[in-house]
């Protein structure tokens, strides 16, 4: 069993990483990883899939066909065209109203497995040092504030623990961040130079050409 420190550690990075990537983003992801087991709602999406590439398929044959050249065709497309939103309106309608309903329960999840899970600990390990700073190290009041709230004076709580580790996983999170816009910068910066010598080289190429 993983010790506290590591544990408290670990969720402060997965409640990071939910913050960054975003609810809505990680519902979505959830929603379909669902749908690639065999649940209740896969034929229905595998369904409502084919009925948006039918809808977009008559779609760009309307837009192929001239509804004053070839009336009668641009008609049957139409039809067909309207026939087919209709079905996928109804069926995406069914299937949003249980989207909703499993982002709700995910939702509730996800905040009992990071926040629900840090609140309960914090409680109930309120007494329980992470730590023991040694005797003499930091002034009376910063070990006061060490062992905020309840933590043995001397020691380190985990709430004080918990703060610390979120405040270094966000900075080492901007400093990634910061890191990979950078590197892309730096890509695409090369990629222009590499395009302007081509045309440069060109250029002169045609110059030499013409001389």
């Amino acid at each position: 069993m993983p010790s506290l420190l590591l544990t408290v550690f670990i969720l402060q990075v997965l409640i990071h990483l939910v913050n960054t990537i975003g609810a809505n983003a990680i519902n979505d992801l959830l929603w379909t990883l669902y749908n690639k087991l065999p649940t209740s709602t896969r034929d229905s999406v595998q369904e409502s899939n084919t009925l948006r590439a039918n809808v977009l398929r008559l779609k760009k044959e309307m837009a192929a066909t001239s509804s004053q050249d070839e009336f009668a065709k641009w008609a049957k497309l139409r039809r067909q065209h309207d026939k087919a939103v209709a079905q996928y309106d109804e069926k995406a309608n069914s299937l949003k109203s249980f989207q909703t309903s499993f982002a709700q329960a995910t939702t509730v999840l996800r905040w009992l497995a990071t926040n629900g899970l840090r609140f309960f600990l914090q409680f109930w390990f309120a007494r329980r040092p992470m730590f023991w700073i040694p005797r003499g190290w930091v002034p009376g009041y910063v070990e006061f504030l060490m062992a905020f709230p309840r933590a043995p004076r001397g020691s380190v709580s985990i709430q004080i623990w918990g703060i610390a580790c979120a405040t270094v996983v966000q900075m080492v999170g901007a400093a990634v961040a910061a890191g990979w816009i950078l590197l892309t910068e730096r890509k695409r910066a090369r990629g222009t130079k590499m395009g302007m010598r081509a045309d440069t080289r060109a250029a002169k190429e045609e110059k030499k050409k013409e001389l």
